[in-house]
């Protein structure tokens, strides 16, 4: 199993011993995300002493009020580490509005134009935010692999198919009431699906109230296999191949 998605610099426990929980579930490969220029170092730093352990580096949204003139030169220069094999989680996020949406998109375009000069796939953060979104996204057309991480909508998951993007769930699709996230991973294309745990956020439904950690991405999959009614094997391995596709890992 791959997670493509968790936050190990904030997890509660040290990186070692989510990591050492992580393979003992079976997850055999993690991408940890950097959420600003901090972050991102120590992300790296993570990824260089565990083996298995890959980084997406951005900077989220709820920053984009807070960053440097440099900023964007030093991502671009962590970005250049062999770790690092995606850029975000960079995007628009509506429903905190921690930065104006100015702020937010001048970030968010400066990443999706690195995303596209380096190569490398970008993580889409989008909450109450899918038309401007989909709508910056689309000046890009096809030029750069987008992942729309937590994938939260219809729309979205519409995407996935009309525009050709990858479509990342979390641990909420297990939700009793999240039949919305069910119906949208249902839509995602077969060969276009991926598995998240946001670590340490968005506990699936089997340990809901604890932290989350990469170990849990089991019941990601799991619920991935039901919503469509999959086999968990043949649902897994697809969900192994796209990741490791997309993120060239």
């Amino acid at each position: 199993m791959i997670d493509t998605h968790a936050h190990l610099d904030v997890c509660d426990e040290s990186p070692t011993e989510v990591i050492r929980r992580a393979r003992a579930a079976g997850v055999g490969k993690i991408v940890t995300v950097g959420s600003g220029i901090a972050s991102c170092r120590v992300s790296l730093e993570i990824a260089e002493q565990h083996e298995g352990v890959y980084c997406a580096l951005g900077i989220h949204p709820h920053l984009a009020g807070e960053v440097k003139k440099s900023d964007i030169g030093e991502l671009r220069s962590l970005l250049d580490h062999p770790l690092a094999v995606a850029v975000g989680e960079a995007g628009f996020d509506f429903y905190r509005n921690y930065a104006s949406r100015n702020q937010q998109e001048i970030i968010f375009r400066a990443q999706i134009e690195l995303s596209i000069e380096i190569g490398k796939p970008l993580v889409v953060h989008t909450r109450e935010a899918d038309e401007a979104t989909l709508e910056l996204l689309a000046e890009y057309k096809d030029q750069a692999t987008i992942i729309l991480h937590c994938l939260s909508s219809e729309r979205l998951a519409q995407a996935t198919v009309d525009q050709g993007y990858y479509g990342s769930f979390a641990g909420n699709l297990s939700y009793p009431r999240a039949e919305v996230l069910r119906n949208s991973a249902r839509l995602v294309p077969f060969d276009r699906l991926l598995a998240e745990t946001d670590s340490p956020y968005l506990a699936p439904q089997p340990v809901r109230g604890r932290k989350n950690e990469p170990a849990h991405v089991c019941h990601v999959y799991a619920a991935l296999a039901a919503a469509r009614g999959e086999s968990i094997l043949d649902c897994g391995g697809t969900i192994d191949a796209n990741a490791i596709r997309a993120f060239s890992l």
